[in-house]
């Protein structure tokens, strides 16, 4: 396919993105070709909050970089050795690129393939420290191992029609449910929900189809708490004065749940008079503090190695304060990391497709065109309690 525009949202520096002019994918890797990749017209892809980390210059993403690795698009070409991904799928893209061929692929851990990073294991879409790879939010998009790793939809139409759910498989939905699975959500748990943000909205609404009893959801953005309580969870203004437990108790009768989900990541702020306090640990010590004893937190919110804003010096460095002794002591287990999103994807679109949740309406989706991106990431910086999927080529409005 000969080359043809392209635009792509761009990172321009701390608080700054731009819908600029980009190349047009091509099936090669550096200077050689990539005959297992296809070209992608992407149709939705999303903002992420993680995104959001590196564009307030809270890592050290370059300049320059494209933005953007929730991918949901058409198959426009495919390279010679790509077998059973045709021309005319409508295709999700798991956020991690990931090869299919090395030992933690073979186990299916491919958050963290070693064939796709020259510095640590794991890559992804558009994002810091993670290979390179150029990213998603874009009308068009190169995807590497595509036989590997696309999940192709079963029905076009009606991958069409449920578009605004299954764009969600590519990382959100994955990722909520991940943080629940690590957590030990099961039927009849309890479980708590740090951050009300489109990451734990999903984690609520994934421990619902989990069987979980009562799923409680802490933030202090009332709009945000609102949307949670919308499909059935409790909300918990973290802004008020108690203590965790307290705050548990005031919905349970007993100050302790049997797992917890950290949705939040490093950018936590204290709970209480203290809430406009960043303190980067906290939902990982409230999680020990309010979980029981052998329980287990699930930790799909992000941590980085290097963080340019934080107040303190050792934050900068991804050391913080965790109270790691009070978990020791309750025997707790922690599961971090980013999340192999391939391992959940066909239950999850199954579960869109037969009608067993609608994680669109539960993480509150607005759709934007490719020019009002910087708005999106300006809006849900400013607390926004929606999750923002772009429609490069216009095609849902």
């Amino acid at each position: 396919m000969s080359s043809s525009a392209n635009r792509g949202v761009v990172f321009r520096g701390a608080g700054k993105v731009a819908v600029e002019s980009i190349p047009f994918p091509e099936l090669a890797l550096g200077n050689r070709q990539c005959q297992h990749g296809v070209i992608l017209k992407v149709l939705t892809t999303n903002i992420c909050g993680s995104d959001q980390h590196m564009v307030r210059g809270r890592t050290t993403a370059p300049e320059g970089l494209v933005l953007g690795h929730e991918i949901t698009g058409e198959v426009i070409e495919c390279g010679r050795d790509v077998e059973f991904v045709k021309i005319g799928d409508i295709v999700s893209v798991p956020f991690n690129v990931a090869c299919g061929r090395c030992r933690n692929c073979k186990r299916g851990d491919t958050h963290i393939c070693l064939n796709v990073n020259g510095d640590r294991a794991g890559g992804a879409y558009g994002y810091v420290d993670m290979g390179g790879w150029v990213g998603g939010q874009a009308e068009y998009v190169m995807v590497p191992y595509a036989d590997f790793q696309l999940l192709v939809f079963p029905d076009k139409a009606q991958a069409v029609e449920k578009i605004l759910d299954l764009t969600m498989l590519s990382d959100i939905f994955p990722t909520g449910f991940h943080g629940c699975v690590t957590a030990g959500v099961q039927p009849g748990s309890t479980v708590y929900i740090a951050g009300a943000g489109p990451v734990g909205l999903a984690a609520a609404v994934s421990a619902q189809l989990l069987g979980a009893a009562c799923v409680i959801v802490g933030d202090m953005n009332d709009k945000r708490l609102e949307q949670a309580r919308s499909f059935g969870c409790e909300g918990l203004d973290l802004k008020q004065e108690a203590s965790m437990p307290e705050l548990i108790e005031s919905v349970l009768g007993a100050p302790e749940v049997d797992c917890a989900v950290d949705a939040v990541g490093f950018e936590a702020n204290c709970h209480g008079h203290n809430h406009a306090h960043e303190q980067p640990a906290t939902v990982l010590n409230a999680a020990m503090e309010v979980t029981q004893a052998g329980g287990r937190v699930g930790i799909p919110g992000l941590y980085v190695t290097e963080d340019p804003g934080a107040e303190s010096e050792d934050a900068r460095h991804g050391n913080i304060s965790m109270k790691f002794g009070l978990g020791w002591a309750k025997a707790m287990s922690f599961h971090t990391g980013q999340t192999p999103a391939m391992r959940y994807q066909r239950q999850l679109m199954q579960a869109i497709l037969h009608d067993r949740v609608q994680i669109g309406r539960a993480v509150n989706v607005q759709t934007i065109s490719l020019d009002q991106a910087p708005q999106g990431y300006a809006d849900f910086d400013g607390g926004a309690a929606k999750k923002f999927v772009i429609d490069p080529h216009g095609a849902l409005a």
